[in-house]
């Protein structure tokens, strides 16, 4: 639940309720990308702060400072009646959904048997796949009764669940772990160095910070805009991505299990291009199947490439080259939403937006080729 709060609340949120918010604050796309560029952006950041912490502190006192941020950051965006308001609450829960997500998927591990380590991080992206569906179905009742005023009201409702998890961590989760004593390097980068087939893994990370936010921040706005659905129906596909997530995780670790994490690696990247282009189409009933596909691979590509870190690394080196790795990560999906909006302010639609995703999908294809063939995985 801590990652459902810091990543579906905090951060994949923000671009199911993008058209709600920029009808409402009466921004342009090109404004919007550069509100969700603000809260990659701040994860980015909080890369380099995980980096360094990770050297020195043990990952569940990062793990309870990211909460805090994440559902600060959460409470500051129901308040926000302008654009650069609400910029700075998404900077806020940025920061936070870098503190959570590194640390968390070794705490999960942790927690587990050696033999179902791989679950635990699946598991992982089925909290956040049950964020991003309770997220959806909020904000398509609240949308219906309240218009595009309701994104105030979700961001409210997130902020409260928020809490409640933070208390939850404080009080039950506990990590056995020793003392780390550095010697991770400047943003974890020689501790990353020394685990094989590091920059195949982290171009495949960067593309696919790239290219996931390019679909999964303009969704809705594309199904809405272009393919002329309706907000119920845009939010049902968001809602069906967003229950698939649920399932993405474990199945895909599952397949790593039985082909290696590199094969199933590069399966995923095959398929994201394939899904992509159909959704493109917008008819109703491959889009939708689309959509669900989709949502397998939002949960399941950041689940094998977690996976290859936690089997590849030390447990002194993990966090500090997760954090590195997420740093590329990062720095691709700052990047990506204020060159989504940029280019549907030029083309006037999203389709080019959703063109470059599909094709950069084939470039994370041939980075999972390229890493070792004889991974734990």
């Amino acid at each position: 639940m801590a990652a459902a709060v810091a990543q579906s609340f905090g951060r994949f949120s923000y671009g199911l309720l993008l058209p709600a918010i920029r009808d409402d604050l009466g921004i342009s796309n090109t404004v919007a990308g550069l509100l969700g560029a603000a809260n990659v952006g701040a994860y980015l950041l909080g890369t380099l702060v995980v980096a360094w912490a990770t050297s020195y502190y043990r990952l569940l006192k990062v793990l309870r400072l990211g909460l805090v941020l994440s559902t600060t950051g959460l409470l500051l965006a129901s308040l926000a009646s302008s654009p650069q308001l609400l910029a700075a609450a998404l900077f806020v829960a940025g920061i936070g959904g870098a503190c959570v997500w590194i640390p968390a998927p070794m705490i999960a591990a942790d927690a587990l048997p050696a033999s179902l380590r791989g679950l635990a991080i699946g598991l992982m992206g089925s909290g956040i796949g049950i964020g991003v569906a309770s997220v959806s179905m909020l904000s398509g009742s609240l949308r219906t009764v309240q218009g595009d005023q309701a994104w105030s009201s979700v961001y409210q409702i997130m902020a409260t669940i928020g809490l409640a998890v933070l208390l939850g961590v404080l009080f039950l989760v506990r990590h056995q772990q020793a003392t780390p004593t550095g010697g991770g390097g400047f943003g974890g980068f020689a501790a990353l160095g020394r685990m094989q087939g590091w920059l195949p893994l982290i171009f495949a990370y960067a593309i696919f910070g790239f290219i996931y936010l390019l679909v999964m921040g303009f969704l809705t706005t594309r199904l809405e805009d272009d393919s002329a659905w309706s907000s119920l129906d845009a939010a049902f596909a968001f809602t069906s991505m967003g229950i698939a997530m649920i399932f993405g995780g474990p199945a895909f670790v599952a397949l790593a299990d039985r082909i290696s994490t590199r094969l199933a690696l590069a399966t995923a990247f095959s398929l994201w291009p394939v899904l992509v282009f159909i959704v493109l189409t917008g008819v109703y009933a491959p889009t939708l199947i689309a959509c669900i596909g989709l949502g397998f691979l939002f949960s399941g590509l950041p689940s094998l490439i977690t996976l290859y870190v936690v089997e590849n690394a030390t447990p002194e080196d993990y966090g500090p080259s997760f954090a590195a790795a997420t740093l590329a990560f990062g720095l691709a999906q700052t990047i990506s939403p204020p060159m989504g909006g940029i280019l549907a302010d030029i083309s006037g639609s999203f389709k080019w937006v959703f063109i470059v995703s599909g094709a950069m999908g084939i470039l994370g294809f041939i980075a999972a080729l390229k890493l070792p063939k004889g991974d734990p995985g």
